[in-house]
């Protein structure tokens, strides 16, 4: 059981990374913030997903 659950959170935690970086990569931001993010994202798959979430580049809407 507790592996089908970190399987599951795993999926999930990838999903949400896929989605970070397609956001980042249609930001306006310059190509090394970009890289930038994207490093750190791939890096640091749950902590960096929380730092873009809270101070990544934003589309004014």
């Amino acid at each position: 059981m507790e592996l089908q659950i970190t399987g599951v959170l795993g999926f999930l935690i990838f999903i949400a990374d896929i989605w970070a970086i397609l956001n980042i990569v249609q930001s306006k931001e310059s190509s090394t913030t970009k890289l930038l993010w994207i490093v750190l994202i791939l890096f640091l798959p749950v902590l960096g997903l929380a730092i873009w979430w809270f101070a990544g580049p934003r589309d004014p809407r």
